[in-house]
């Protein structure tokens, strides 16, 4: 079931080849001119975009998609937790769905074989985001009709 409703997608800069993969995966079942599509620098920067996105009570739904890997110099998993943390808080504050395509992976190797293994997977994630928005938009939706 598809509605008229706006979704914000918000993406972050670093390993844009990959993380564009997600964008990808959600318009196969979103309609572009459904989506509104921000960028941002970083993983660390989605957070606080996904809030101002979701005060503006435009979106239904908010994706965020990130790749943070071990560069080596810092934890990368204290990084992505704090993401994925950061965005569970937005969505329980403003009550607007914010859903995380942000992945880590365990050991990352920026060879062909393995970005291309990394593309296709955020090609996936990026189709399951749009499957939990549609999701919890249509259960959220029963539950008004309920309520009414």
């Amino acid at each position: 079931m598809m509605t008229h409703t706006r979704y914000a997608f918000v993406k972050a800069g670093w390993h844009a080849d990959i993380v564009d993969q997600a964008l990808a995966g959600f318009l196969k079942l979103i309609p572009h001119e459904h989506v509104d599509v921000f960028d941002v620098p970083g993983a660390f920067e989605m957070p606080l975009m996904a809030k101002k996105l979701a005060i503006t009570g435009r979106y239904s739904a908010i994706a965020c998609a990130a790749f943070v890997v071990d560069g080596g110099i810092y934890r990368h998993d204290f990084v992505a937790q704090s993401v994925v943390d950061g965005l569970m808080q937005v969505g329980l504050d403003t009550d607007v769905p914010v859903l995380s395509v942000s992945l880590t992976p365990h050991h990352y190797q920026e060879t062909e074989h393995h970005n291309a293994i990394y593309k296709a997977h955020f090609v996936e994630k990026g189709r399951e985001a749009a499957v939990a928005a549609l999701s919890i938009i249509e259960s959220r939706t029963g539950l008004q009709d309920k309520a009414a």
